[in-house]
């Protein structure tokens, strides 16, 4: 038995002094979602030191169960005095209890004992059964437990420094015993457990009577012996006390504990668990320390993995299989419209098989396996995998499982699009980052061939592998019917538009281009009288000079540069100056060429049409973005983006462009998840929304005491809800002072009660679990809802009101994209869904077919969900997407 160590730590203690030791960081030590983690930190700090020093066989860290033991019973104030524990370290004992559990660490605490007293006992044991026994606290009170088998560590500066108590020790620095030290405990008494000892007896008098008479017992067996003195007046006075506090200081070492010795057996470090932990709690340095030392499963490499390289000369062995297969077709860049392609990799039963020739994809019996709708399909990203199919020549059918987003529903905070990333999130570990293997260059720098299979090989491998894992998460989140019913549909559906694209005549762009630049030399020289000279627009620093010194505008904010002239200065001062408002169009008509008339003229494509590329895993909210190009945000509020849209035609002469959008869709969703009775009412009966909010924020009797004015001070009160917007919020952007939006906000709870308690409701939902959702279950995470940081904390809660609405309008269009295109299919339509702008759709649309889809699509959008309130969507036509505006 002499090889066996059993390390005992006293948690309660320890972690206290972790606390401590890292207090003036504890705002530093804070993981994503709010919980300080200083003590927990340090905590594994000192834990590496000890168990490296001591290299123990079992351990044991135990903890107090509570404030009720059998000492308080003896005397009601035990540690009465103490403060109470800061709430900071109380949140992070839990954590620090499941860290021990992934070190593989048992803890331990025993109802009506002390951590000591569990100490005593196991160290009793220990010796008892040949052990070499450590103790580690931050409290000398475990120093009396020091013997020839145990030794006690007393932490010093912070956690890491450990002062070594032997029996030896005890005696230099006590002048007694470890047995003896109870003894001077009872003489001296214990201001931290808050119990009396003998009135003025300090550690010198006490160690001097202990080493005198040996024992409490013994002093006032020869008490009558002394001479007389205040000391032995004191002694007889607090006889009781003395006897009292030794009973208190003595370590019950008899405890009634549960394991025995065997069962403290250190465990393996369970990896998966603890680099969760580590990530949950955000150290890196712990994260680092555990790949390095774990080889297999931590370090990020790509395992060597067993595949067959397919050419056209074995492409007829491939298994016949019916039921299930893996895929992953590789290209080398974001946009999968234009990306090169560099091979793929497919499972099909036990095998694995991998190409960098795509071109085998189009020949037997591949087209046909990519093809039929019998055999189900496990990808990496559906809506890529079709349209890069379709770019072959092949229609893929029956594509059940699709892994980035399932990754995306079960946490949507990390939406990364790259594989190897997704896998290390989930502790898979086999596989790299596509830019660990292919650079970060715009061309694939391809590696050697083995390596570029090996990694093709594991791609295929980690689809299937983490499929039980994502789709378990999304059956927990109850986001089963949110992945297979909205999700994975609407993939399909973004595929088919993505590839069907929107006609643009390239002739409209050039002319607007060419009327554009010429309305840019006009207001260059309106801009240049006004200034009185010429100089560069272009330019914030000569532009403020003009602005501030020579035109004497009051300038409001400064940079490190000089003036600011940003928009929000600039929209502040135009009232003030014509030559403000004409280099803010100046501003805005650059960028309408820049970017819309230039840029769509570099991405029209050989077949004349803009394949924009649609990011379903983007956003938090569950909102559709547009990229290459943004059909999304062309600019309506000025005329000159308006006209943009005249460049995007139907695809017959004499067809039509068709948009349809449904009209206030969030305050309809915040209707509905609030269940407020008074705009419930006014949705139901058809009120211009914003006319009634104004009657009720201003009192007003009818509708036509409602002025234009009224309406829009209520339309951004309405919206500004709907964002959690505060009254300084709102001041800034109605242009009125705090205190009157402070009222309008007032009243606007008056009238809408149960709006505020939905507001309250979803906040403190989000305080619980960490998260708030949308009425179809998409989660949005919080990690900032309890930020000590004001700002922080106030944009969380603001996310936390907005996110279920803002994400259940997102639910709601894709529902009714879905459908629509079922409807489109089912009526056998030539008509196609071509873009979706948040809450619109646009179709394009042959003529004999308008009347048609005049009908069907507002009738498909209005009863893609059933709400408490109606679901309302406007239509619109015209023979380019201008004119259907």
């Amino acid at each position: 038995m002499a090889n066996k160590k059993l390390l005992l730590i006293d948690g309660n203690s320890v972690a206290f002094r972790a606390f401590y030791a890292l207090y003036r960081q504890l705002d530093r030590f804070q993981n994503p979602e709010g919980l300080h983690t200083n003590a927990i930190y340090a905590f594994k700090n000192m834990l590496d030191v000890i168990l490296k020093q001591e290299n123990p066989s079992h351990v044991l860290v135990a903890f107090d169960a509570g404030k009720v033991t059998f000492r308080t019973k003896l005397y009601s104030d035990y540690k009465g005095g103490r403060q109470k524990t800061p709430g900071e370290l109380l949140e992070q004992i839990p954590y620090i209890k499941e860290m021990l559990k992934d070190l593989g660490i048992k803890s331990y605490e025993l109802v009506n004992y002390e951590a000591d007293d569990i100490i005593g006992t196991y160290s009793k044991m220990g010796e008892e059964a040949g052990y070499q026994v450590a103790i580690v606290s931050g409290d000398k009170d475990l120093t009396q437990l020091a013997s020839d088998s145990t030794t006690v560590y007393v932490t010093k500066s912070g956690v890491s420094e450990l002062e070594a108590f032997t029996p030896e020790h005890m005696k230099e620095v006590n002048g007694v015993t470890p047995t003896e030290f109870i003894d001077m405990k009872a003489l001296m008494g214990d201001n931290s457990d808050n119990y009396p000892g003998v009135t003025k007896v300090g550690p010198k008098t006490a160690s001097n009577l202990i080493q005198k008479y040996g024992s409490v017992e013994n002093i006032y067996k020869h008490i009558d012996e002394m001479k007389k003195s205040k000391l032995k007046e004191n002694l007889i006075n607090d006889k009781d006390k003395a006897f009292l506090a030794k009973t208190l200081a003595t370590i019950d070492r008899t405890s009634p504990v549960e394991f025995k010795l065997d069962e403290l057996k250190k465990q393996e470090t369970n990896v998966v668990d603890l680099r969760k932990f580590y990530e949950q709690m955000n150290f890196r340095r712990f994260l680092a320390e555990l790949n390095n030392s774990n080889s297999e499963i931590g370090e990020v490499s790509d395992k060597k993995v067993d595949y067959i390289v397919l050419d056209e000369q074995n492409l007829n062995k491939l298994p016949n299989v019916k039921s299930e297969v893996s895929f992953y077709l590789g290209m080398f860049g974001e946009n999968y419209h234009l990306a090169d392609f560099v091979g793929f990799s497919l499972k099909m039963g036990d095998n694995v098989y991998v190409s960098n020739d795509v071109s085998l994809l189009t020949k037997q019996p591949l087209q046909t396996l990519l093809e039929d709708q019998a055999v189900n399909k496990n990808v990496f990203d559906l809506k890529r995998t079709i349209v890069g199919l379709h770019r072959l020549g092949i229609k893929a059918n029956n594509i059940n499982y699709d892994m980035l987003l399932a990754s995306y529903l079960v946490n949507n905070e990390n939406n990364s699009n790259d594989l190897g990333e997704i896998c290390q999130l989930y502790n898979y570990y086999d596989l790299q980052p596509d830019v660990d293997i292919y650079g970060k260059g715009k061309k694939a720098a391809i590696p050697d061939e083995e390596i570029f299979f090996n990694h093709l090989a594991g791609k295929v491998l980690a689809i299937e592998a983490l499929k039980p894992t994502l789709l378990k998460r999304l059956t927990e989140h109850e986001q089963d019917d949110l992945y297979e019913t909205i999700e994975m549909p609407v993939a399909n559906v973004l595929a088919k538009m993505e590839i069907t694209g929107l006609k643009t005549d390239a002739s409209t762009l050039v002319q607007l281009g060419n009327d554009f630049g010429q309305r840019l030399t006009e207001l260059e020289a309106d801009i240049y009288l006004e200034a009185g000279e010429r100089f560069n627009i272009n330019s914030p620093k000569q532009l403020g000079q003009i602005l501030f010194e020579k035109l004497e505008l009051p300038p409001i904010k400064k940079t490190k540069t000089g003036y600011s002239t940003s928009v929000e200065v600039l929209e502040q001062l135009k009232d003030q100056s014509p030559i403000v408002q004409k280099v803010l169009d100046y501003r805005q008509i650059a960028k309408i060429q820049s970017t819309y008339v230039k840029g769509l003229l570099d991405v029209i494509q050989p077949d004349g049409r803009v394949h924009t590329r649609y990011q379903q895993t983007l956003t938090a909210t569950g909102r559709l973005s547009s990229v290459d190009p943004n059909l999304q945000n062309i600019p309506v509020r000025l005329e000159e983006g308006k006209k943009i849209r005249k460049a995007f035609i139907p695809s017959n002469k004499d067809g039509y462009i068709f948009s349809c959008d449904y009209s206030q869709v969030e305050l309809r969703v915040l209707a509905h998840v609030s269940g407020d009775e008074n705009m419930q009412e006014a949705f139901k009966t058809g009120y211009d929304i914003h006319a009634h909010t104004a009657m009720k924020i201003f009192h007003l009797d009818s509708p036509d005491e409602v002025t234009p004015n009224m309406r829009r001070h209520a339309k951004a009160v309405n919206f500004g809800i709907v964002y959690g917007i505060s009254d300084y919020g709102l001041s800034k952007n109605l242009g009125i002072s705090r205190k009157q939006a402070k009222e309008f906000i007032d009243n606007y709870f008056e009238q809408y009660p149960k709006i505020k308690d939905y507001m309250d409701k979803e906040i403190n939902f989000a305080r619980e679990k960490g998260y708030v959702e949308t009425i179809m279950h998409r989660r949005r995470y919080l990690p900032d809802i309890h930020a000590k940081n004001f700002n922080v904390r106030s944009f969380a809660e603001r996310t936390a009101i907005n996110s279920p609405i803002q994400g259940g309008a997102a639910d709601i269009i894709k529902i009714a994209m879905i459908n629509m295109q079922k409807k489109l299919d089912e009526l056998n339509l030539k008509s196609k869904m071509l873009i979706q702008v948040h809450d619109e759709l646009i179709f394009d649309v042959p003529a004999d077919e308008l009347e048609t889809i005049k009908k069907v699509v507002p009738e498909v959008m209005q009863n893609a969900v059933h709400l408490d309130v109606p679901l309302v969507a406007d239509s619109n036509w015209g023979h380019d997407w201008y004119e259907a505006k």
